[in-house]
């Protein structure tokens, strides 16, 4: 991909041309990403730019008449160019806000989203904050990057907190946001599909939380760019329907609840009604509700195992 003047391809790495200030970079590729259509084309130079400079975003307002050196410029360029391509910007930088705390996230994980902090909002209500009443045991299926977990165990220290996920790297990534964040001691991470590293006869969960794949097979390459062509499609793929997992947990997780223990499962945006009927169909969760996510789709289901 050609990046077109003025952002010089190649020249001494020390050299500083005093035109290419971080205010005229900023608003030169502003208007670059418009042209291109890449969503939030100021915010996105600011955090690339921040990235390229190891600085925070409000350090780029606070140096605006700082000139780039030829180096700066060039990384900048080649993170341009993945960003054209319409790489995710979280998987540029290797970051990823979610529920107000970075988490180190990479192609072999899903991006955390904001949807997603529902899971968490509500899991918050339901969790004691203290254990004074007994110290619940959370289970969090499909982790990922961890983002769930550890934002849980972060905001309920007392309790006990465990996550599978079938991928290596992503039990790697997740137990790294763990330690990140000094939860490392009370989340415990295991490799496997689904339920299949926890033996049934083992203590009983509390609370069973899941953002599983859940977009039908065939709509996978007619997603954004970004999701389809970059995201893993092993953590998208959710079968013909899109509820081949989700059917899964709903029928494995009596055997790992406690009795009068929850299950919470984000699902698809125009899913409620099938899940609905899957559950009803399973018969063992007498108590069933939905939590609506920003734009008002029904995306938590959760449900109590009687």
């Amino acid at each position: 991909m050609q990046i077109p003047h003025p952002l010089p391809e190649k020249s001494a790495a020390s050299a500083i041309d005093p035109q290419w200030t971080i205010l005229k970079i900023l608003q030169w590729t502003t208007s670059f990403f418009t042209t291109h259509a890449i969503d939030s084309p100021r915010l996105t130079a600011e955090i690339l730019l921040a990235h390229v400079l190891d600085a925070r975003r409000i350090d780029l307002y606070l140096r605006f008449d700082q000139p780039l050196n030829a180096r700066e410029l060039a990384d900048y360029r080649e993170v341009i160019k993945r960003r054209v391509r319409r790489e995710p910007v979280a998987y540029i930088t290797g970051t990823r806000e979610f529920w107000g705390l970075d988490f180190t996230v990479s192609p072999d994980v899903l991006i955390p989203r904001p949807e997603t902090e529902f899971i968490v909002e509500e899991s918050i209500k339901l969790i004691p904050a203290d254990a004074g009443s007994g110290r619940w045991r959370i289970l969090d299926i499909g982790t990922g990057s961890g983002a769930v977990v550890v934002s849980l165990a972060k905001n309920r220290p007392e309790h006990w907190f465990a996550a599978s996920d079938i991928s290596r790297t992503a039990v790697s990534i997740a137990s790294a946001n763990a330690a990140r964040h000094q939860v490392a001691d009370r989340v415990h991470f295991f490799l496997g599909d689904s339920f299949l590293p926890i033996r049934p006869s083992a203590k009983k969960f509390d609370l069973i939380v899941s953002n599983p794949p859940y977009i039908a097979t065939g709509d996978i390459n007619g997603l954004d760019p970004e999701v389809g062509r970059y995201e893993p499609r092993q953590a998208l793929d959710g079968g013909k329907h899109g509820l081949d997992i989700i059917k899964r947990i709903v029928g494995d997780a009596p055997a790992y609840l406690k009795k009068g223990g929850f299950l919470m499962i984000e699902i698809g945006f125009d899913q409620k009604e099938r899940v609905s009927e899957l559950v009803e169909t399973d018969g063992r969760y007498p108590e069933l509700t939905f939590i609506r996510d920003y734009g008002g789709h029904d995306r938590v289901a959760k449900m109590r195992h009687h």
